[in-house]
């Protein structure tokens, strides 16, 4: 009765790595990069001291004032900056964090440059210099202006870090879309009017105005489309959609990055037109390049960690190569001269300075420079850790931000536990959005491998906090918050089977509000109901287009041919790839239904412990929220058919997981799962749909079946006659060639659940028998030499004879007759269940037709090592078990109907000490020996006839009579 029926939800391990050292790679990157930092970090603090202790301090006098007392001010005041930025973190990252030291540039970046490269141009060709700069030559005119830009540009890591505080700031989400949609147009608007201003120059040709305004306007056409499409207007994004495919970022980018390169390109050329060709034209294209590159450095900057180190080395170089300190061209001091007195260790104090200085600065150049490959190993995570498209990006940077500030923190050579299961909780119990929702999907990525899955029901059954926080989650109803509560309620899916709800107040609760999200529609009663026609319909997943829009990321390259076919270059080429590019972020399916999900947590739940099962039964509505799931019909429901089928797999296997509960508390879970009026219907419609999977069928059967063990239920189940007739179609047509595991399953199954429906109820045997006639004896006759189904085929036989006899024509006698051998002969070696099953059926068969069974002794030679056997078996089962509970009574019946059909077979038992062993079974009888089936440690199905001790009494009487 407690075989699994239906498919589990089982954990498969990533292809990549486990959870013990998926890491573990990017751990070490970023422990020797944190190292480097505050190797450098601790020769600023010794340099800072040094400086204001030994030389500011000591030396105060001795320093030359225009030279060491000004370097060694300016330095101390920048590692001051730097150590008292350290109690901010957010003026920390600013200014001085080796990590996003440098930044991407990106198509943002790369329009700023050519933003500033435009209007460096305009200034040039227009008439703005000439008025500003009457006085001053052309070329010292722009020889300031470039480096005017270049000083502006430095502002920019500034202005890119304050940004989006500031707009968050100030609520102009709006205002910071507008201005990211339409930038790529400010450096077209400069071009137009320099081009328009070289319209004006008398030698400037028309043929080069033309040959720039024509490039011109084709450059401001394509960015002008790239524009209008990535504005949000459905009609704008189903052309694109049809123009670019489904990776239209990608291309967009593509082609946007490749009209800005084609600009600055123009632009250099642009620039040294009004000069003329033998005028300082070259110097003009010079300047442009060197803005243009200074522009992109400056640009890349994420912060001020390198210019400082740089000009830590530049400071410190300027000195120590010179090494004048005591003067012009003066390297050592008289030390007999008492007016030296106070200059005797300068020079060693200031060489100790500046070295530590140029240390810091060449560290930090290091570390930086180091920084600029972390991409591969973090790469190399989310692809070996299956983190795919925007999101597995996200998180891995963020893990590659928590491991750095950990490593920042606490003593360089103490043990640190960084890991990404401990970032995974620590995220999910923080206060901020957007680390919660990472915290839980590397959570659900990271339960996929068994070792991970193992830590972290380790970790969760610590810690309530966590468990808690989780269980909070699948409460947040808000729109915004759809994907969190998705994800939650997927880990908590996986977490099920471990998960005890007593410690966790509220999660059934929880749980069973899950059920009501979806696109189920209730139809109130018009004589009840005064709200008919408001129901609302919900979304019942989440659309994957918007799930994915933002996923950006490069895909993997797809492998051309064979490994023997490939060049090197194309292999160079793929490795590189492979080393970039990121998985694909798996798309949402129909599995993802927050109802489905809902049924696995419950399932999971039910499996774990016997007092889940008890906090489910009493939760108000839940089980008939899950049978309302079962109905496949189309009416009141906006589900998809592949939705639809989901939700109906997902119930039946939570009601099967129900419906095979032990115990005391199954009996009420299938007394409250049989209450629905509506239950046996929908299963009989899934069994008269021809759409429906085995396995889901394989589950009606077997909720058949397990509801079949109350007695109430048996005959509500008998009185569908649909179900009766299914049932029989199952299990008696034969098994084909072609036959699979889950076909035979189905058959077993189908079997088990009519014999439950034949026990104890002569309706339902009349209705069995009624369907095929004596053919279905002669089946059932067959089925006996078929291993897997031969104890259901007894069971279903036994009970046909005991409350069908009248309706047994002699066909079906005669078929019981030709399988009376087999079972007695299974009978001499069977044990257990096996050995009850069939002692029942001979019993049976002895009493519908003992001349037969008599022969069958006789012409067997058997007869004396029968009785043995059945005496012999009354002897080993004085324990009752829960298995083969009433053994015993089955070997009495035997014995005693054999005894009343011939007194001659008395002898045989008083000869096999039968007395002694009915005395031992007087003295053993037990209560648990009145059922016919135990669920745990619960007996059901209590038989009606004579108890044990009653045909003790008959057997005994039996005996006596003989000896007499």
């Amino acid at each position: 009765m407690a075989q699994v029926i239906g498919g589990e939800h089982h954990v498969h391990p990533l292809a990549h790595g486990n959870g013990d050292t998926l890491e573990k790679q990017l751990n070490g990157f970023v422990r020797a990069v944190a190292l480097i930092e505050r190797l450098g970090n601790a020769l600023g603090t010794l340099a800072f001291t040094w400086a204001t202790v030994v030389l500011l301090g000591g030396y105060p006098t001795a320093l030359r004032q225009d030279k060491d007392f000004w370097f060694a001010t300016a330095i101390v005041f920048l590692e001051a900056l730097r150590m008292f930025s350290r109690n901010n973190r957010l003026d920390y990252q600013l200014f001085f964090d080796t990590r996003g030291a440098f930044r991407p540039l990106g198509w943002n970046g790369l329009t700023v440059v050519v933003s500033f490269t435009s209007l460096f141009v305009f200034l040039r060709n227009s008439d703005m210099i000439s008025m500003i700069y009457e006085r001053r030559t052309m070329y010292w005119t722009m020889y300031w202006m470039s480096y005017l830009m270049v000083a502006a540009l430095l502002a920019l890591p500034v202005y890119r870090f304050l940004l989006p505080g500031l707009a968050r700031l100030l609520g102009h989400d709006l205002l910071h879309r507008v201005i990211w949609l339409w930038s790529p147009l400010v450096p077209f608007l400069f071009m137009g009017l320099s081009i328009r201003f070289l319209d004006s120059r008398e030698f400037v040709t028309s043929v080069s105005v033309t040959a720039n305004l024509v490039a011109f306007l084709l450059l401001l056409a394509v960015v002008l489309l790239l524009t209008i499409s990535r504005l949000q207007f459905p009609s704008i994004i189903r052309l694109v959609h049809r123009t670019l495919g489904s990776k239209q970022v990608f291309w967009q980018r593509v082609i946007l990055n490749s009209c800005m390169l084609a600009t600055g390109v123009m632009l250099v050329f642009m620039a040294a037109y009004p000069a003329g060709i033998f005028s300082y034209s070259y110097l003009l294209y010079g300047h442009v390049l060197i803005l243009e590159v200074s522009a992109t450095a400056i640009v890349s900057l994420g912060n001020l960690q390198i210019p400082a180190a740089i000009l830590r080395v530049v400071l410190a170089l300027m000195r120590l190569i010179p090494h004048d300190y005591y003067g012009d061209n003066v390297t050592q001091i008289d030390t007999s001269d008492p007016r030296n007195g106070g200059k005797i260790n300068l020079a060693p104090s200031l060489d100790i300075f500046y070295g530590m200085v140029l240390g810091q600065g060449i560290l930090y150049s290091v570390a930086c420079i180091l920084e600029l490959f972390s991409v591969i190993p973090r790469r190399s995570l989310a692809r070996r850790g299956g983190f795919g498209g925007r999101w597995g990006v996200d998180c891995v940077n963020l893990y590659y931000a928590y491991a750095f500030e950990k490593y920042m923190q606490g003593d360089v050579l103490a043990p640190k536990n960084i890991s990404l299961n401990n970032f995974a909780v620590d995220s999910l119990n923080s206060d901020t959005p957007k680390m919660q929702f990472h915290g839980i999907r590397i959570m659900h990525s990271l339960l996929q491998q068994q070792p991970t899955r193992r830590w972290f029901i380790m970790k969760l059954n610590a810690s309530m906090e966590t468990m808690a926080r989780l269980t909070n989650m699948l409460d947040w109803t808000s729109p915004e918050d759809a994907t969190v509560r998705l994800f939650a309620a997927k880990v908590t899916a996986e977490l099920a089977t471990s998960i005890r709800v007593v410690t966790i107040p509220g999660t059934i609760q929880v749980v069973s509000a899950l059920l009501d999200y979806g696109s189920q529609q209730k139809r109130g009663n018009p004589l009840l109901d005064t709200k008919v026609g408001d129901e609302k319909i919900h979304d019942s997943i989440l659309n994957v287009d918007e799930n994915q829009e933002e996923e950006t990321q490069d895909r993997s390259t797809e492998q051309v041919g064979t490994d023997e076919q490939k060049s090197w270059i194309l292999k160079c080429c793929q490795r590189i790839s492979m080393v970039w590019s990121i998985p694909q972020e798996e798309p949402l399916t129909e599995q993802d239904l927050l109802p489905a999900l809902g049924m696995l947590i419950l399932d999971g739940l039910a499996s774990c412990d016997q007092g889940n099962c008890v906090e489910i039964s009493r939760a108000s509505s839940l089980i008939p929220k899950i049978i309302a799931f079962t109905s496949c019909t189309k009416s009141g429901t906006t589900y998809t058919d592949a939705q639809r089928k989901v939700l109906v797999k997902s119930s039946l296997k939570l009601l099967h997981r129900l419906t095979s509960v032990e115990g005391a508390i199954g009996i009420t879970l299938r007394h409250e799962v049989s209450k629905s009026p509506f239950l046996l219907r929908n299963l009989a419609e899934i069994l008269k749909d021809g759409m429906s999977s085995q396995e889901v069928r394989t589950l009606v059967v077997g909720i058949t079946r397990n509801l079949a063990i109350e007695e109430n239920a048996r005959q509500v189940v008998g009185r569908v006659q649909v179900i009766i007739t299914w049932l029989m179609q199952a299990f008696l047509g034969p098994d084909r060639p072609s036959s699979t595991d889950a076909d035979q399953l189905l058959r077993e199954v189908a079997g088990q659940a009519l014999a439950m429906l034949a026990i104890d109820n002569v309706n339902n045997c009349f209705a069995m028998l009624g369907e095929i006639g004596h053919e279905f004896i002669k089946i059932l006759t067959s089925m006996i030499h078929i291993e897997r189904y031969r104890c259901v085929a007894a069971s279903l036989l036994r009970n046909i004879c005991q409350h069908a006899r009248l309706k047994l024509k002699e066909p079906d006698l005669k078929e019981l007759s030709y399988c009376l051998r087999q079972a007695l002969e299974i009978i001499l070696d069977a044990d257990g269940a096996e050995l009850e099953i069939f002692i029942g059926l001979s019993s049976q068969i002895c009493k519908v037709i003992p001349e037969d069974f008599a022969r069958e002794l006789e012409d067997g030679r058997i007869k004396d090592r029968f009785v043995k056997r059945l005496v012999d078996a009354l002897n080993s089962y004085m324990e009752p078990s829960a298995h083969c509970p009433g053994i015993r009574r089955v070997i009495l019946e035997q014995a005693i109907n054999m005894m009343e059909y011939d007194s001659s077979y008395a002898s045989y038992f008083v000869n096999c000490r039968m007395a002694e062993a009915l005395s031992m079974v007087e003295e053993t009888a037990s209560e648990a020996e009145n059922y016919s089936l135990f669920l745990g440690d619960v007996g059901l199905m209590e038989a009606r006839d004579e108890t044990l001790s009653s045909l003790v009494a008959r057997a005994k009487q039996l005996l006596a009579m003989r000896r007499s």
